[in-house]
């Protein structure tokens, strides 16, 4: 089993990653920035920076180099960065967030399909925070041109973000019907893992924080997540394990489901936000991506 990966160095990634390797026929690559990436025995770590389309298409190069006509069975595009302000710009010029968690995945997406093993699966993290039902800063539209080169009446912060776990699950949608067009049988899932401790995405936490979110703010949101379910703050070891477990087909989705997600630590399958499911932005949003990383719309 070949396992392609980004975001497998550090929390969730990081602990599904152990699943893995666990595996007697898995060869499993990871994409990752710079050097001296700790990983377990059986992982090739592999020069990926999803700040920029050019390493983009350099590790997809490289994987096929390295594979020849093996195919992949598993991508698992999992990383994702909360920039500190709209600002920030990738290597061609887009917004940061927006360049990382989604046009460096969809454009992995598109060059790495072409050798996707008939029957194979593309896992993509996404967050509920892309539901304005559930979360109150979800987006409640979606313009692409926007998200690459906000103004200054752009969303901020937690809103941007969420914005663009909205572009993962609709790019996670749209391979899916490319899928079931083109008779491949690759499943596509949409994965969220939920709010959870112990990630880069909760920013660094000094000593004091750490005791005070163990002692005080995680028993306290247990609590309040009764009523407000998205405040539950899971643990990395299971968001990795609901994870894996959707990668190896230990977990199957019920017919006509894509979307997976981890509430209060149990794994449901919801219908994700009404945006979501719009057939329309969905196909604003694939030519718009295609044309910002220069590919054609369709192979």
């Amino acid at each position: 089993m070949v396992i392609i990966m980004t975001g497998a160095t550090s929390g969730i990634g990081a602990e599904a990653l152990k699943h893995f390797v666990k595996l007697p026929d898995a060869k499993v690559y990871v994409g990752a920035r710079g050097s001296g990436r700790i990983v377990p025995e059986g992982t090739d770590v592999l020069p990926l920076d999803l700040s920029s389309l050019k390493s983009v298409r350099s590790f997809a190069d490289n994987i096929k180099r390295r594979l020849g006509s093996t195919k992949i069975d598993v991508l698992i595009l999992n990383a994702a960065i909360r920039a500190t302000d709209n600002t920030q710009r990738s290597e061609e010029g887009f917004q940061l967030t927006f360049a990382t968690n989604h046009l460096a995945h969809y454009l992995l997406a598109r060059l790495l399909w072409p050798i996707m093993a008939k029957g194979g699966r593309i896992v993509i993290t996404t967050s509920d925070t892309h539901d304005p039902a559930i979360v109150p800063f979800g987006p409640k539209s979606l313009d692409p041109q926007e998200l690459a080169y906000p103004n200054e009446n752009s969303p901020k912060g937690m809103r941007y973000y969420a914005a663009t776990k909205l572009c993962n699950l609709l790019t996670a949608r749209s391979l899916s019907a490319i899928s079931s067009k083109d008779k491949r049988d690759i499943l596509v899932i949409a994965f969220n893992p939920g709010l959870t401790g112990g990630t880069s995405l909760m920013g660094k936490q000094s000593a004091f924080m750490k005791g005070l979110t163990t002692v005080f703010i995680r028993p306290l949101l247990s609590v309040v997540s009764i009523f407000i379910p998205f405040l539950f703050v899971g643990r990395p070891e299971r968001a990795g394990e609901t994870l894996a477990a959707l990668v190896l087909g230990k977990v199957v989705p019920p017919t006509d489901k894509m979307y997976a997600s981890l509430v209060r630590g149990k794994l449901t399958f919801p219908d994700p936000s009404q945006l979501a499911q719009n057939n329309d932005v969905m196909d604003l949003l694939w030519k718009e991506s295609a044309a910002m990383v220069n590919l054609p719309e369709q192979e």
